[in-house]
């Protein structure tokens, strides 16, 4: 099934007047009634089933069809008598949704469970039998498809639908496929319908199906979900696509002949390649007529090439920007950056003499494969766990192909307060269409949306505990919590020691998270005496200045000269000093390394020697940096106060980005303890970094 030329004209049963080109589809009435002939020898699978089975084979020629054909006996003998609203044989229902998986490459064990999806749910046929006929795995995929068959999809029950679906359907994606696979052959058949309930399924396939399709990789299922959704809300917009097609149909197609020259070119470079045309679907023209305006032949297409190994693909890409005019901005690597949902390929965009632009698609046959029907061509992702006997069939599993998304979406789904809130953050999670990697500081990885934030990462990682976050490092550096995150970062979270700090209204103007969110907001909401308290407009710089001035304890060789000490550069003993004379009479003394020594001598200023008193005693200027929270000037008072020193002044500026400033002059009793003094300074819960002015 074929991701980029499916579309609604291989779809009789939705839109009467299409045609399918190519391979004719199945007759489902053919099937009904070959199903209501009952079962054939023993010897031959039922001709019914024999097109699933032919398919099977196709991808994985030693799979055992003896499970399929007692998989179906049970299945038309449970549905016998039973008929859709199409008037077909029910039967004929479960045989499309396993011939479509089947397609896809699916395994044995994915197509036995469809055979049997509706069996348990329609029919006497109980989940013990299905476990003593075929096994727990296929107990367990039907198990989790009844689940969802058995809830309520009324309009109004929509959100509390696809909560109990992600439930069901997340501990394993084979569930989820059949899934998809089942809406599909609905979909296909919606024409039997009201119009009305033809627009709310398709509006749900839309919102919620489509985008899980998206997730799981099954491009060949999507493509098609969404021309099939597109003719029934959109028809006027459908039918001038359609048009717009037909037409081009009608025109000479630059893209074969484009074809045959990358053929030409790969050829005599010794590159062993399969060159396609793939045509688009009907969505994708009519995105692209809406962004480019009148589209050109090549516009209708693109060029596909299957090559058969990795090193391969970027080969056939040099050949292509060496022989043709590359467009640069339209070149993306998602070999070396693979996509979220396990899609790999090349993609460039060439010129050609005509002035044609012509889009190109490189990937391995294998990629190719994962392209089309995604996690379905992953066979059974559960098959290398460890075997338990002991375990509960029931209990969740650990899918190694969907480490992020999915299990996002079980984790935030359990927190969601109500229905509604679950259902609006579940459909802005997956209108997400790209995902980033971050590493944490201690090795491990967060997979994230685009686009996510420090205050995302906080909680992806520490859960509420995320409500303390004080601020990040990202690639070593200190920035905000409100900083967007890129692929390959590595992010640092620094967390308050006081239990009682929580997060900041304006975080969720940065968290794009479904977890971080209803987080923030439950917070917020259970305390919202302290969410008024971080809202509070900026103030002016607070000043406190102490009542002792505290003199100077440099000298300088200049009899009755006053002697100041440079607040530029705060200079401290043992420092190495310079003095200049001012105007006055006074003199300065900075420190040997200030940028103003250099300054006084290029104006002609008079140097004169300087050197400390013999007493420890000393005055300092230090700049505190750190994220604002509540009580912070206070700590840092007391901390500064354990240390024998005394408070001359202090500056706090207004915040910044949740970022505080401290300006403090100090009166030390011995110069000796200014380092002590420094490192007690950052180690105040939100200080990240003091420094001498």
């Amino acid at each position: 099934m074929s991701a980029e030329a499916t579309n609604p004209e291989a779809h009789p049963e939705a839109r009467p007047e299409l045609r399918r080109r190519g391979r004719s589809r199945l007759d489902l009435r053919r099937l009904g009634r070959a199903a209501l002939l009952g079962p054939t020898s023993r010897d031959r699978l039922p001709d019914a089933i024999g097109h699933v089975a032919e398919a099977h084979r196709a991808h994985h020629p030693d799979a055992d069809m003896s499970i399929l054909r007692r998989a179906y006996l049970l299945a038309e003998s449970s549905h016998r008598g039973q008929m859709r609203k199409s008037g077909e044989p029910y039967i004929t229902h479960p045989l499309a949704v396993t011939l479509i998986l089947a397609e896809l490459g699916a395994e044995t064990t994915t197509l036995t469970a469809s055979l049997l999806h509706d069996t348990v749910e329609d029919t006497d046929v109980t989940l013990d039998q299905v476990r003593a006929e075929f096994g727990d795995e296929v107990r367990f995929i039907v198990d989790g498809v009844t689940k969802v068959e058995k809830i309520d999809y009324g309009a109004a029950a929509e959100p509390e639908t696809f909560r109990k679906m992600l439930v069901a359907t997340g501990n394993d994606v084979r569930v989820m496929s059949i899934k998809l696979a089942d809406r599909l052959h609905n979909m296909r058949t919606l024409g039997v319908m009201r119009p009305e309930k033809q627009a709310r399924i398709a509006k749900v396939t839309r919102d919620v199906l489509i985008p899980l399709a998206e997730r799981l990789g099954v491009q060949a299922l999507k493509t098609e979900l969404e021309d099939l959704v597109f003719a029934i809300l959109h028809p006027e917009e459908y039918e001038s696509t359609r048009a717009l097609i037909a037409a081009h149909a009608g025109e000479s197609d630059p893209l074969p002949g484009i074809a045959d020259s990358v053929r030409t070119v790969l050829r005599e470079a010794g590159i062993a390649a399969e060159v396609q045309v793939r045509p688009r679907h009907f969505v994708s023209v009519h995105r692209i007529s809406r962004t480019r305006g009148e589209l050109r032949g090549s516009d209708f297409g693109r060029i596909l090439i299957l090559v058969g190994e990795n090193a391969d693909c970027y080969a056939v890409l040099g050949e292509l920007h060496t022989c043709f005019t590359p467009v640069v901005s339209e070149f993306k690597d998602f070999i070396a950056s693979p996509k979220f949902n396990l899609y790999q390929s090349l993609h460039t965009a060439v010129a050609t003499p005509e002035g044609y632009v012509a889009e190109v698609i490189v990937r391995t046959r294998q990629m190719h494969r994962v392209a089309e029907a995604g996690v379905v061509a992953l066979g059974n992702p559960y098959a290398t766990a460890t075997p338990d006997a002991t375990a509960d069939p029931d209990e969740e599993r650990v899918d190694p192909t969907r480490p992020g998304w999915l299990s996002r979406l079980l984790d935030w789904q359990q927190s969601a307060p109500d229905p509604d809130t679950f259902w609006t953050v579940l459909r802005a999670e997956l209108a997400q269409d790209r995902e980033i990697t971050v590493f944490r500081a201690d090795g491990g990885t967060l997979g994230l949306p685009a686009g996510a934030s420090c205050i995302d990462a906080a909680y992806a990682q520490h859960g509420e505990a995320a409500h303390g976050c004080i601020g990040a490092r990202v690639n070593g550096r200190l920035t905000s919590l409100s900083s967007p995150l890129s692929d390959g970062d590595t992010v640092q979270l620094l967390l308050a020691q006081d239990a009682s700090s929580g997060p900041a209204a304006e975080w969720l103007d940065h968290a794009r998270t479904p977890a971080a969110r209803i987080a923030i907001s439950s917070w917020l909401d259970a305390h919202p005496d302290r969410a008024m308290a971080t809202t509070t407009a900026a103030r002016a710089p607070l000043s406190v200045v102490g009542a002792r001035g505290g003199g100077a304890n440099a000298v300088a060789d200049l009899p009755d000269a006053t002697v100041r000490l440079a607040g530029c550069c705060t200079p401290v003993p043992p420092d190495a000093v310079a003095g200049f004379l001012v105007r006055g009479g006074a003199v300065t003394v900075h420190r040997v390394q200030c940028a103003a020594v250099a300054q006084m001598r290029a104006v002609g200023r008079t140097s004169v020697a300087v050197h400390w008193r013999a007493t420890a005693d000393c005055r300092v200027t230090l700049l505190a940096e750190s994220f604002g929270r509540p009580h912070l000037l206070a700590d840092l008072t007391e901390a500064i106060a354990r240390e024998g020193v005394e408070v001359v002044s202090a500056t706090v500026e207004p915040p910044v980005e949740g970022r505080v400033r401290h300006t403090y002059t100090l009166q030390l009793p011995d110069a000796a303890g200014l380092p002590a003094l420094m490192r007690a300074m950052r180690d105040v819960p939100g200080v990240y970094d003091v420094s001498r002015a």
